[in-house]
């Protein structure tokens, strides 16, 4: 290839396909996380304050709001990213060991909860068209009908409101 001298070309394994997202794969990696942390609908899950959990949080969050609440896909996908968005957050800026996933369900609302330890509060900053990060509480405060803070005795709750129809 013209330009292409000297670099190394990734080489495609003999006998392995690339790997695709199929729904039943997704369910069943989904049914995992719920099996191994447990249903945060039911009660918080606790989870590490590592960048993998944002993985585990995803898959939890779209497995109770499609399944067990059988909510559109359109909510799914807002309350996946904006969860993630907060555990991202308490990864990267909270310090802490672990963190709690709840999710609340009332007629006409989904309330997603994230608490850690740590009593410092997350500022929503102004975004620019050319930030490369800082993108987070903006989505939240965009794509969510309400938030905030709760502190507690030992830490805080981020939370996020959205409403939903009822079918």
């Amino acid at each position: 290839m013209a330009g292409l001298e000297g670099t190394e070309q990734p080489r495609q394994r003999v006998g392995t396909a690339p790997a695709r997202w199929t729904p039943m794969v997704e369910d069943e990696l989904a049914l995992k996380a719920l099996e191994l942390c447990g249903n945060p609908s039911l009660g918080e899950v606790r989870l590490p304050s590592r960048p993998h959990s944002a993985v585990a949080a995803r898959r939890l969050t779209q497995t109770v709001v499609l399944r067990h609440w059988g909510l559109p896909p359109q909510v799914a996908e807002h309350a996946v990213l904006l969860v993630s968005e907060l555990v991202g957050n308490a990864v990267r800026h909270t310090g802490a060991r672990f963190f709690g996933l709840r999710m609340l369900r009332r007629r006409g609302w989904l309330r997603m909860e994230l608490r850690d330890p740590s009593r410092g509060l997350p500022c929503l900053l102004p975004v620019r068209e050319t930030d490369i990060s800082g993108r987070g509480l903006f989505l939240v405060d965009k794509l969510s009908d309400r938030w905030g803070v709760d502190l507690l005795a030992r830490g805080k709750t981020t939370w996020f409101e959205m409403r939903v129809v009822d079918r």
